[in-house]
């Protein structure tokens, strides 16, 4: 029973997690493409509230699970390179996301607030250099957890 429970605490993680970062990258682009200061505003601070909620809550969640199932497995991380492998990609995609990810989306969900709150139709330059930095960023922060994905199924 308790390897079924932490297993599905660790799944639900993946879930949250992943399906999170990959629907909030597509939904802000998106937004970004209208070139609407309100959509984009809205948008920024929506991706800033569930990246706290689902984000950083199937963050932990992976990280309880995982736990847990090295413990009711009883599996070595030294026999297991794999899930070293995996670990450290999931590592590095959290480093990014506390260190580039988020300080951007702060700044632009702030950028955009103030455009909006000046009625300007268009976003500054300065958003713009700060959007394209964060596609870069986001690009490598979901595919490094995908790696980790991978590694984790296929051995």
């Amino acid at each position: 029973m308790e390897y079924f429970a932490v297993k599905f605490v660790h799944v639900l993680g993946v879930v949250l997690f992943l399906g999170n970062i990959i629907v909030s990258a597509v939904w802000k682009t998106q937004a970004d493409r209208t070139g609407n200061p309100v959509v984009i505003a809205f948008a920024c601070r929506l991706v800033n509230m569930t990246d706290l909620l689902f984000t950083a809550f199937g963050s932990a969640l992976i990280v309880i699970g995982g736990i847990g199932l090295f413990h009711a497995t009883g599996i070595s991380i030294s026999d297991s390179p794999h899930l070293t492998i995996g670990i450290g990609l999931f590592g590095m995609a959290a480093m990014l996301w506390v260190t580039g990810l988020l300080p951007l989306q702060i700044y632009m969900s702030k950028l955009a607030a103030q455009t909006v709150s000046v009625g300007e139709t268009e976003m500054p330059a300065k958003y713009e250099r700060s959007r394209k930095l964060w596609n870069i960023i986001g690009g490598i922060a979901v595919l490094l957890p995908l790696g980790a994905l991978y590694f984790m199924i296929f051995r």
